[in-house]
């Protein structure tokens, strides 16, 4: 694709739908690479961070983390996940990861290090969830929101990678969180 068919393609016309607490629905008009025009449901988002709390060090042969099972409706039922949360206005990612980091767990970073930044369903949403590795933490209260129903799951590296392994891990952005953690930063 040359520069001018690239600065060509996208968003021609957008109509939103729907305006939500969490996320919004449009229908966009978009061109498409090869000049056809189509119709696309986007669930758009503010975006969010996500944080892989590490209790133990970063050069421990076998690091702890806190994971947290939570009740997730979507899914009906509950899910192992790292804390995460959407992005306030105005908010970094990084400030939005040490607020939900506190927010869900009750600990605070003295480092919180970026990962990677991921899309979590471009086929219909353009949420992306910007990855984070917490160390040198220290306990304090949690102050989880009124719909946030967890529990503070400490584990053993080995174990969450297991975990993954035999599908108890099913939430994707902690499933890859995890093993970029394990196979970059740690290994």
């Amino acid at each position: 694709m040359t520069d001018r068919e690239a600065s060509s393609v996208g968003r021609v016309g957008s109509v939103r739908h729907y305006t939500g607490r969490v996320i919004s629905l449009d229908e966009d008009e978009v061109r498409f690479p090869d000049g056809s025009i189509g119709r696309l449901e986007m669930v758009r988002h503010p975006g969010a961070s996500a944080v892989v709390p590490l209790l133990g060090r970063v050069d421990d042969a076998d690091p702890e983390l806190v994971l947290i099972r939570q009740y997730r409706y979507a899914a009906e039922g509950y899910l192992y996940e790292i804390p995460a949360g959407r992005l306030d206005p105005g908010e970094t990612p990084v400030a939005c990861a040490h607020r939900e980091l506190l927010e869900e767990t009750g600990y605070r970073a003295a480092r919180v290090e970026p990962l990677f930044t991921m899309f979590t369903t471009p086929g219909f949403t353009d949420e992306k969830i910007h990855l984070f590795l917490a160390t040198d933490l220290e306990a304090g209260a949690h102050q989880r929101e009124a719909d946030e129903f967890l529990e503070l799951v400490p584990t053993r590296l080995s174990r969450a990678l297991s975990m993954i392994e035999r599908g108890e891990i099913q939430d994707a952005k902690t499933a890859l969180a995890l093993l970029y953690t394990a196979g970059f930063r740690l290994g």
